[in-house]
């Protein structure tokens, strides 16, 4: 079809250099696929990088404590999909002997691998002729073949699905491999389309290979497109962190245990509250409630204004309560020892600039 050869010339000469697009190895390309889940390219290639050289193989990555790989996540977001990644790793080389599934249904079998990424390792591993299906090629082919349908719904998946796998060229068995056409360069190309060109907001359609033949833009659509309903609700939460400070400069931390954000973090012992509350009622929980052992000289609010850090559907409004405590903490830990350990984002910044 013309729309797949003008793609993939278009890709051919406007793809950007990635390093898990040099390989068809399915381990750094099952890597780069679950860490830019929710992540720009930008972002995800420098941790992309470090994984690779900190856990050069699966059975590498699967020999890692999992605090090990908290650590080296650190400030991706998203960390189940850190712990998916080391527990798959874990299946792959003690059950699987080191090797990947070379299909798409088995694939799917394994944790954290979703219709997408078992998708995007089958074509780019494999060349198996399946459709990746993310927010690129909903945008993508929404716009050019003017689909109105909410992309929000279940069922969307399955109809753009459809539509790509008609759409991706087909090659012979014996030719597959070697053409340019394969279903992993189709793959590719349109992803590659919806990040560089068919960006969601002002793409420049002015320069656009599709400008003559693109349903949206000649119906002046393409703002509009893809339809996606509104999204739930956001929570917003307020959490005030105790950051102790003993005799001995030592402070506390606590592992976050029960399912939820952050899990098998680390924290600063925890108040949260209902709404943000004022100096008084934060340093009367915490006289009240913490360092039964100690007494607490003196109480500071380091930052008058919540820190607003934005997940998916929570807003944290987050302020950092330094408490200095005479004598000595029981289980304290040192400024050197606390770095060690795999913290959420904001806690981090906190420490790398307040703490050192």
């Amino acid at each position: 079809m013309n729309f797949s050869n003008i793609l993939i010339k278009w890709y051919l000469q406007n793809k950007r250099d990635l390093p898990w697009r040099n390989t068809t190895n399915p381990y750094p390309i099952w890597l780069s696929e679950i860490m830019l889940q929710q992540t720009r390219v930008a972002q995800g290639t420098p941790y992309f990088l470090s994984f690779t050289t900190a856990f050069p193989t699966v059975f590498d990555l699967a020999a890692a404590s999992e605090e090990q790989v908290l650590k080296l996540w650190q400030g991706l977001g998203y960390y189940s999909r850190a712990r998916n990644l080391h527990k798959t790793a874990q299946y792959v080389a003690t059950e699987l002997n080191g090797i990947f599934p070379d299909n798409y249904n088995d694939l799917l079998k394994l944790k954290g691998i979703g219709e997408y990424t078992a998708a995007a390792i089958a074509s780019f591993s494999y060349n198996e002729a399946v459709p990746v299906v993310d927010g690129n090629v909903f945008r993508v082919l929404s716009r050019y073949f003017d689909i109105e349908t909410d992309i929000a719904q279940a069922s969307a998946k399955k109809e753009f699905a459809t539509l790509a796998f008609e759409l991706m060229p087909k090659d012979s068995q014996d030719r597959l491999k070697r053409s340019k056409y394969a279903p992993a360069t189709f793959n590719q190309a349109i992803m590659e389309f919806g990040a560089l060109q068919c960006v969601p907001k002002n793409p420049n359609c002015s320069i656009c290979v599709f400008n003559e033949s693109c349903a949206a833009l000649q119906k002046k659509k393409v703002a509009h497109l893809p339809v996606k309903s509104k999204k739930i609700k956001v929570r917003n939460r307020y959490f005030n962190y105790i950051v102790a400070n003993d005799d001995n400069e030592n402070t506390l931390i606590q592992k976050r245990t029960l399912k939820g954000i952050w899990q098998n973090l680390y924290e600063f012992p925890l108040l949260e509250t209902e709404k943000e509350e004022d100096f008084d009622f934060v340093s009367e929980q915490i006289q009240s409630e913490y360092f039964k052992e100690n007494t607490i000289s003196s109480i500071l609010e380091t930052n008058d204004k919540s820190i607003i850090h934005k997940l998916s559907h929570q807003h944290l409004h987050i302020k950092f309560w330094k408490v200095n405590v005479n004598g000595i903490i029981e289980n304290g830990i040192n400024q050197e020892t606390l770095k060690t350990f795999p913290f959420p984002i904001v806690i981090h910044n906190f420490i790398e600039k307040e703490l050192n």
